[in-house]
């Protein structure tokens, strides 16, 4: 039986390079604001951790305005992605450190920032993950966090949380924005800033990215064509499959 940790190296240490090309993960709104966030600080982070880095788009954007940032990330594959792609656009200041979220191998009150980027919904314990980067988190410090969000209507949410299970088994779950603010305020975070944007996901490049097997792939569109209307409607389920999320971006502070 394979447990949660091993199927996500199973899912990801093949794919980082799927990942580093990908339009999704390499641009979007809420990694230009992440990047406008860590300038509006009264003083340039001296350490930032990307945890749950991926393939590293959060680390590079946030590079230029730290003077380090470390990648940290369970799957081998993605931190040696980082790396390369470091060194291949000269950016001299990003390490890597293999670690889960809710175990990090950090001291207390270690870094200015605290980020992460579409990687939560992959966490087995989400509250345990936030009271590590609270933990590593200086008391003046912020996090970022940005995600897929889970809809509010259960309806919808069953349908987007069935879906991103058959064509990703490491998946968790997409949490929702009221989910995310009792998360955060549990692990004595104050939130200070949230933003959310529609994100359309193309269906062909989503589940070849990982690789989705046929079968799952088919479960997922059957599952699509069967949904009511306010799913349909909902997640703007188009002719070929793609649809549409919504990503969340939240701003807070380690509250003292």
């Amino acid at each position: 039986m394979t447990s949660h940790d091993e199927r996500v190296h199973q899912q990801f240490d093949p794919r980082a390079a799927a990942y580093l090309s990908s339009n999704v993960h390499a641009s979007g709104p809420d990694l230009k604001a992440a990047v406008a966030l860590m300038q509006s600080l009264p003083h340039r982070p001296a350490r930032v951790l990307d945890l749950g880095c991926g393939a590293g788009h959060l680390s590079f954007a946030l590079s230029s305005g730290a003077d380090v940032v470390t990648a940290c990330d369970p799957a081998e594959g993605m931190l040696a992605t980082v790396l390369q792609a470091a060194h291949d656009r000269n950016i001299t200041n990003i390490g890597t450190t293999q670690a889960r979220a809710e175990r990090l191998p950090f001291g207390d009150c270690h870094f200015d920032l605290v980020a992460t980027r579409y990687s939560a919904h992959h966490w087995g314990n989400v509250p345990q993950a936030l009271l590590e980067a609270a933990r590593v988190l200086a008391d003046n410090g912020h996090l970022l966090v940005s995600d897929v969000l889970g809809p509010t209507l259960p309806l919808v949410d069953t349908h987007l949380q069935a879906m991103e299970v058959l064509r990703d088994p490491s998946h968790v779950r997409n949490y929702s924005i009221l989910e995310w603010q009792t998360l955060l305020a549990h692990a004595r975070f104050e939130v200070e800033y949230v933003k959310l944007w529609p994100t359309r996901i193309d269906a062909a490049t989503w589940v070849e990215r990982m690789r989705t097997p046929q079968d799952s792939v088919a479960a997922i569109r059957n599952l699509q064509l069967k949904a009511p209307a306010e799913v349909v409607r909902a997640l703007a389920f188009e002719v070929d499959g793609s649809f549409t999320v919504q990503t969340g971006l939240f701003w807070a502070h380690k509250a003292h």
